[in-house]
This record gives C-alpha cells, structure tokens and sequence, in this order.
C-alpha cells in the first residue's frame, strides 16, 4: 500500500502499537489468492467425500470469531444445499455428558488453532456418536484435526495478533469453497476476483480513519444486518470490543424491531451491513425505522446504500454474489476497529486479558 500512515504499511513496518494486527490485515489478498490456486483442489475433494455420506442435517461448532464463520456456513448451508443446520451448545456433551444420536449428521467445527479442549472434546463425542466429523482449521496437525475424520487447511499462515483478521476471511472462503463443492460446483470461478477487490478495499484507509473518528468517545455501539451480512456485523462488533473495548452490540435487523431499537436515539451510533442483495432489501424497513428515530447512521455495502445514509463505506460489489460480499464487508469493519483503538490510545495486538488459544472446556 502506499498510503504512509495506513495500518497496512506505517505500522507494519515500526515497532508502533498495532503493527501485528496491521501486518496480518494486509496479507489477506494473499492468504485468499493461496487458498483459490493452491488449497482450492483438495478442499473440493474433501467436499465431494463429505457429499457422499449424504448427511441429512449439520451441526456447526466454533467459538469467537470462528463462530462467526461457521453461522456464515450456516446460511450457504441451508440455502444453497437446502440442509437444516444448528449451532452446537458444546456444554450439553463437555459440561453434562449428553449424548445425542448424530448419525446422518454432519458436524463441521471451525477452529484458527484447533487446540481448545473443548472442541477438539465435543468432535471427538461427535465422532463417537455417528457423525461425519470435518474439522476447518489454521492448522493440519492440532488436535482437532486429528479426532476428526475430514479437514480443511484454510492455509493462512501463522496468526500472531490476537485479533483474528486474516483467518477469519480464510475461514469465510474456504467454507464457501466447501459448500460450492458438495453441490458440484468449482467455487473458484466466482470467487477468482476476491484478492484484487480485497486488496482495493485495503488500500482505502483513509476513508476509514474518517469514520473512526465519528467513534473515538463512543460508550456504546449498534451493529445490524440481515441475512449473509449478519455474520458480519457480530464479527464487527467482536472486533470493537477485543481492541477498543467499545460495547457494541450486534443484532438482526429483525431482532433489532422486536425491542432493543428503543434504545436507539439520535446520539446511538448505529452500524449497518448492507449486503447487495435480498439481505439488503430485507434489512430496508430497518434502516428507515433508524432513520426516523435520528440515529447516527453508518452504512458499509453498496454505493446506493451508502448514498442514502449520512455517512458509509461503499464496496466494490460489481457481480459479485452476495453469498461472498462478506469477505469485503468485513474488512473495512477491521480497519475501523484498528484505527478507533489507535485514536483511544490503546494497543490492539495486546488486548488486556485474552490468550491466542482460549483454554475453554
């Protein structure tokens, strides 16, 4: 990049605060361009394997960031393949030793390091009890990896910033290449443009720095989408609360009406991912309630969503599919958090109390 003071360039080559993270944001164009030329073949392998089991449901099982990916599979799931999917609640096996009867089922657990007990303990019981076990990793030989029967390398090199960036659009990608390649489809070919539009949204940080300002004093924030881009906004959020400390808030744009929209006001920052497609035209009653209620109303999504707000963030959609506009959402949402973190005076590659690998069980 040649923006001097962006966090893709400046910070990555000082020793200032967030240089990790910004160092690991700007290699995303590559981590997507390894995973499309060189990782794409053997995870539409896998996929044809795991099609063959005909499994009739799937359970998704992640936490943090990762959980946010696997509701992203959750949607393409359901949607492209038309299988019923759940969110696994981990305690039920780990915590009170439930052992439900998952034959017939597929149960995908998405992990960057693949070495909490929990995970790796909740596929093994998974396994134990029927299931297809397919594990979505950062690493090919972690633990989890080896109790599941399948796995996918998302092939994003080491991840040494405790807010996950790279691995979660890694994650977002080599899952939408899983699920393109159980229905028989080379997801490569829509997907081949992502590293050149990832790296346009990257080079626009000045943009970003705009909008943080905006956030510098925030006590709270609002995030909201609908369909594909609802990951997204919890993604968003996470990223706000681990590096600045911002509470923010994520919510459906449905579940936003059925009550918390009352504590939007006209001082509420409100974020809003406008997928271009049926989420976005879903989420359009949403966005004129919070227009009417006078929020501080932020868009990230396509130029015509954004021409309507007070300020936003437009992303080169072009034909893009909206199943993958949520590898672009995103990463202006990261570099909002990097660049408010910066402004508050904190360091985002150390957030106060957190661990790379979280000891959960």
């Amino acid at each position: 990049m040649t923006e001097p003071s962006s966090p893709t360039s400046e910070a990555a080559e000082t020793h200032a605060p967030g240089r990790i993270m910004a160092g690991e944001m700007a290699e995303q164009p590559a981590v997507l361009r390894r995973l499309l030329e060189e990782a794409a073949p053997g995870i539409r392998e896998t996929a044809r394997l795991v099609a063959a089991r005909n499994p009739r449901f799937v359970l998704l099982t992640a936490r943090g960031t990762s959980d946010n990916a696997a509701l992203y599979a959750k949607y393409l799931l359901e949607i492209e393949l038309g299988l019923p999917c759940g969110l696994t609640s981990m305690s039920t096996t780990t915590a009170y030793g439930a052992r439900p009867d998952l034959r017939d089922c597929l149960v995908i657990t998405v992990s960057q390091s693949g070495g909490s007990p929990d995970l790796v303990a909740s596929a093994r019981s998974a396994r134990e009890s029927g299931a297809v076990t397919l594990a979505v990793t950062n690493n090919a030989g972690s633990p989890l990896a080896e109790v599941c029967e399948f796995h996918v390398d998302i092939h994003a090199g080491e991840e040494k910033a405790l807010p996950a960036t790279k691995t979660y659009t890694a994650e977002l990608l080599a899952l939408y290449l899983l699920v393109e390649g159980m229905r028989g489809v080379d997801g490569t070919r829509s997907a081949k443009g992502l590293p050149e539009l990832v790296e346009s949204v990257l080079a626009r940080q000045p943009e970003v720095r705009g909008l943080a300002a905006r956030y510098r004093f925030a006590e709270r924030m609002v995030l909201t989408s609908r369909g594909y881009g609802y990951p997204t906004a919890k993604e968003a959020a996470l990223k706000l609360m681990e590096t600045s400390y911002i509470p923010a808030l994520s919510y459906s744009g449905a579940d936003l009406l059925h009550g918390p929209l009352a504590m939007v006001d006209n001082v509420s920052p409100v974020i809003a991912v406008v997928t271009d497609g049926r989420g976005g035209e879903a989420l359009q009653p949403v966005l004129d309630r919070l227009r009417d209620r006078g929020a501080d109303l932020v868009v990230i999504g396509a130029q015509s969503q954004v021409d309507r707000a007070s300020a936003g963030f437009a992303l080169p959609t072009g034909d893009l599919p909206e199943d993958l506009q949520p590898l672009l959402e995103i990463l202006p949402l990261q570099m909002l958090a990097w660049e408010v973190t910066i402004a508050r005076g904190q360091d985002p590659d150390a957030p106060r109390s957190l661990a790379k690998v979280t000891q959960t069980r």
